[in-house]
């Protein structure tokens, strides 16, 4: 028997406009000759429905698995609780560490007030607060947590610098908030001098995200490629693919070290759903940076001209076609008809695109072996949902200060990270949520944790949670109060 030399590549045809544009990107594909041997599976609204909560079903696990590569349309998520994100789980479950999001101005062809913009935006994938850890504490406060760990930073770190190195970029620039989060985004910093400070060749920068976003938004032809966190990265990769001059023209790769993902990156708008209208560009897009991954890089290179070569004869849908510039306004049949006549072509005016197998190869991380440092417990944090006296914190502080278990005293109380107890100010707003931190003169013990709660719990302190303050090598791992 012989066996087909096509790539087995899993497809969802999602929601909403999703069928269409996957339609179209078909199409196209299959004109340029891609050998790719699509298994379909159902992702998305229906398997929301029939009781899969993250929007797919075992039997398509199992096929994702089997191909390790996806090509998948926008889906839809029901409005209402219990309903999780499918790209989120599919990210996380797959190991699809780094989201690639290529974000190109065509001028003059497309409206835009950039018109050198041309840059990458490397977003993390797997963790920060899109680990989805949330909890209602009290009445009136809700917490998520932010987790980022050495592993996954030094993953995505190591690929920046590797795809720019790879891709010919000249410059990393990271964005975080280490300015705040000390500890967290504090980590992605330090690893990515040290990251970096191995690439001499490429140049690196860092900014403060806020400044960093001001400036991708008003400036990105400064920029080439930018790592993030997972939401900065989410957030900023939307606003850098809009002022290219649609999100429309989006496409994203979720690459791991085994499994791959491609889509557009716009949602899957219904309210235009089966009118013939939707710009199949950004799921064609995305397509593209799959043939590559997959080494097809003649048929990607095909596709991604006779793309360009279409824009820029002015055939345009309806989100990125204007008077003067566009030549005609077509749907979404007859983009893809264009595109399909000019397979072979290369743009005149738009750089034409190269892609080869000795400079578009797959990027590999291999991981250093983990450090093990000396971790020693030096405190709690105990928070206390506590609505009592006018929410006054020196009554609070005066009544929780006479517990003590062998090395743990309290130290201060903070109020929404805010220090209020000892020394602080009437003007502090506070809430129920209490966190009262007790610092040890020496290690301690675990138990001495549970003996403090006991003693806390006992007299009637409402216990929300408890975390434990530990020293690293000496150095501490835990932000001090605001204020202290």
């Amino acid at each position: 028997m012989q066996h087909s030399l096509n790539t087995p590549v899993a497809i969802a045809y999602g929601d909403g406009i999703g069928p269409e544009i996957m339609r179209s990107t078909l199409e196209i594909l299959q004109a340029a000759g891609a050998r790719i041997d699509f298994q379909e599976i159902e992702v998305g609204e229906k398997q929301y429905l029939k009781g899969h909560t993250s929007g797919i079903s075992p039997e398509a696990w199992q096929v994702l698995r089997s191909t390790k590569v996806f090509l998948k349309a926008p889906i839809t998520t029901p409005q209402g609780t219990g309903y999780k994100s499918l790209n989120v789980t599919i990210r996380k479950s797959l190991g699809l560490f780094a989201n690639v999001r290529p974000c190109m101005s065509y001028h003059p062809f497309i409206t835009t007030h950039h018109p050198e913009m041309d840059v990458v935006i490397i977003r993390e994938n797997e963790e920060d607060l899109y680990a989805g850890i949330e909890h209602q504490q009290t009445d009136e406060v809700t917490q998520c947590l932010k987790l980022i760990s050495k592993p996954g930073i030094e993953k995505i770190v190591r690929f920046a610098f590797e795809y720019a190195r790879v891709y010919g970029r000249k410059k990393v620039s990271c964005f975080t908030k280490d300015n705040i989060m000390k500890i967290t985004d504090g980590l992605f910093h330090r690893m990515f001098d040290e990251i970096g400070n191995e690439y001499p060749e490429i140049k690196k920068e860092h900014y403060i995200v806020d400044i960093g976003a001001a400036r991708l938004a008003d400036t990105p032809e400064i920029f080439d490629v930018v790592v993030m966190p997972n939401l900065y990265g989410d957030i900023l990769s939307d606003v850098a693919a809009q002022i290219t001059g649609s999100v429309g023209l989006g496409g994203s790769a979720n690459i791991g070290s085994a499994c791959a993902m491609f889509e557009a990156i716009h949602g899957s708008a219904p309210d235009i759903a089966g009118q013939d209208v939707a710009n199949p560009s950004g799921i064609l897009l995305g397509a593209v940076q799959m043939l590559v991954y997959i080494g097809q890089h003649d048929v990607a290179q095909k596709i991604h001209n006779a793309w360009l070569k279409t824009i820029e004869d002015g055939i345009h849908t309806r989100d990125i076609f204007r008077e003067g510039k566009s030549k005609v306004q077509v749907g979404t049949r007859l983009f893809t008809k264009a595109v399909i006549e000019r397979l072979g072509e290369v743009p005149q005016q738009l750089p034409a695109v190269t892609y080869t197998m000795e400079g578009d190869k797959k990027i590999t991380i291999s991981m250093p072996v983990p450090k093990i440092s000396k971790k020693e417990l030096v405190g709690v944090d105990v928070f206390l949902h506590w609505n009592k006296d006018d929410r006054n914190p020196e009554v609070l502080g005066n009544q929780v200060s006479k517990y003590k278990a062998g090395h743990f005293a309290l130290n201060m109380i903070t109020n929404r990270g805010v220090k209020v107890y000892p020394g602080g100010i009437p003007e502090t707003f506070c809430t129920d949520h209490w966190r009262c931190r007790f610092v040890a003169d020496a290690p301690g013990k675990y138990a001495e944790v549970l003996e403090l709660c006991g003693q806390l719990s006992q007299e009637g302190f409402d216990i929300i949670k408890t975390e434990n303050l530990y020293n690293f090598d000496g150095k501490a791992g835990y932000s001090l109060g605001q204020g202290q």
